[in-house]
């Protein structure tokens, strides 16, 4: 372990049983090694408005704590935490190399700080933590591992958005970059799923209990849009982050992390509302 990776893992193991401190920590990444960095800025947004609702449900709080918090969503928030501190630790100066292709694209976001190089980064880092976590995954319950499924989804829609706009909405593309943008609020509509779920951990009903909740938007963003175009959505996202293993998280258009295919039919809901096949067809490829 180098310098700059074993900086990152002591600032990690500070805040780790301190979702406050937590928080703290990802804020002050974006002011990059100087504390002074006004082009990087902007881009916290999105990632401490999904980290906030991680937060809320107290799925970040210490694990002997009662309740206590997900070691799956712990470990997740962790490699996202370490993947940036590292970053910042090599643009201060430690010594090392990347410790991953995550930390890598961290480097080129604070070089470029663009949209696309934002989601890069970050998915990288979420997808490395959902793959690297996978036994921690198998032991949340069926509701939980149903919506670490939809969160993925999400993401790297929102990615999709500003990366590859057609892909994300077929011939109404053109706004795609500025929806998608990380700095604007509208990014959170994506991210975030606390419109969906309650702001507590564990979940305790079945999974379409809290589908037939869902809002209105939320549902028409997930029939609508993202459901129709999984499979490719997962085939781009792999390719644009060098990440092959993603293509193991997918089967069909149907997400299948610790998620069995036999339980394929709740993606795919028997009677979508009329709004959402409106969305599909408007979206749809040419």
């Amino acid at each position: 372990m180098t310098g700059a990776s074993l900086l990152a893992e002591t600032q990690v193991a500070a805040v780790r049983d301190d979702p406050g401190a937590r928080l703290a920590l990802m804020a002050r990444l974006f002011r990059g090694p100087t504390g002074h960095a006004p082009r990087h800025l902007p881009f916290r947004r999105a990632a401490l408005s999904f980290m906030r609702w991680q937060v809320r449900r107290g799925l970040l709080d210490p694990v002997r704590a009662s309740p206590p918090g997900s070691p799956w969503w712990r470990a997740m928030n962790e490699r996202l935490l370490r993947d940036g501190c590292e970053a910042v630790a090599l643009l201060g100066g430690e010594a090392g190399e990347p410790s991953s292709q995550a930390v890598g694209f961290w480097l080129a976001f604070s070089e470029r700080p663009t949209g696309r190089n934002w989601y890069r980064a970050h998915n990288a880092s979420i997808v490395g933590g959902y793959l690297a976590h996978r036994e921690l995954a198998e032991a949340e319950n069926e509701p939980e591992r149903f919506f670490m499924n939809v969160a993925l989804a999400r993401v790297l829609y929102a990615h999709a958005l500003v990366g590859a706009p057609r892909l994300a909405l077929g011939p109404l593309a053109p706004p795609g970059r500025v929806l998608g943008d990380p700095r604007l609020g509208l990014a959170g509509v994506f991210l975030s799923l606390h419109r969906v779920l309650p702001d507590r951990y564990p979940l305790t009903l079945d999974v379409e209990a809290y589908l037939a909740a869902e809002q209105r938007l939320g549902r028409l963003l997930d029939h609508g849009v993202i459901v129709p175009r999984l499979q490719r959505l997962y085939e781009w996202s792999a390719g644009d982050l060098g990440e092959p293993g993603l293509l193991e998280l997918v089967r069909d258009g149907v997400p299948v992390y610790s998620w069995p295919y036999e339980r394929r039919a709740v993606w795919r809901s028997a009677a979508p509302p009329r709004a959402a096949r409106v969305v599909a067809w408007a979206t749809r490829a040419r």
